[in-house]
């Protein structure tokens, strides 16, 4: 992996942090050739502190250290995107992220479809939606939905046609996804089930 540590004359790269986990941002600092050695040989992110003019290891003081899993450079080699394991907060002021957002898994547009179903859960007596009525018929009729959907799913899975498999499908995890927050339980308690099972 060739960095071009001298690109800007300073002998600094910026080095962009990420979970590797829930693939957040978590903060931006830089690396000189020493900080990216010492990182490599104690599998501790060390960046070049600017302000204090020294190796600054992430955590040195605080504990909160962040656990080297790779490093990869960009086409102009001069940009790391380095992955990690946190452990604990990243931010100085105790936030998760330097730009004080917190570090949660997300699923893409299907995080957006659980923060509207926990709204219709949540506001289920005043609203007039096929989910709030769902939550207001309770458990039985949630999880009865789930079978017809499943059962619908399995059925278009035995055709060839591609549109009703995936519409289905969709209906299937939409109505799973009720189900699960029914339950007090959100993707995240499942992916969590999963991660630890591999």
């Amino acid at each position: 992996m060739k960095i071009d540590f001298e690109k800007n004359n300073d002998g600094l790269v910026p080095a962009v942090i990420q979970d590797v986990e829930t693939k957040n941002v978590l903060m931006l600092g830089y690396m000189n050739e020493e900080a990216y050695q010492k990182t490599l040989d104690t599998q501790k992110v060390t960046f070049y502190s600017r302000s204090k003019e020294r190796l600054w290891t992430k955590g040195e003081e605080s504990g909160n250290f962040l656990e080297l899993i790779d490093i990869k450079v960009d086409c102009d080699h001069d940009t790391l995107l380095v992955t990690v394991n946190p452990v604990g907060p990243t931010c100085h002021t105790g936030t998760s992220t330097c730009w004080g957002e917190s570090n949660d898994q997300e699923f893409g547009f299907l995080s957006q479809l659980e923060t509207i179903i926990t709204n219709r859960k949540e506001n289920a007596e005043n609203q007039d939606s096929y989910v709030a009525s769902l939550f207001r018929k309770g458990i039985n009729k949630i999880a009865q939905k789930v079978g017809e959907e499943a059962v619908e799913t399995v059925i278009e899975a035995k055709d060839n046609n591609d549109e009703l498999f995936l519409n289905e499908s969709a209906d299937l995890l939409f109505h799973y996804l009720i189900l699960l927050q029914a339950k007090g339980f959100k993707l995240n308690d499942i992916n969590n089930v999963l991660k630890n099972r591999h």
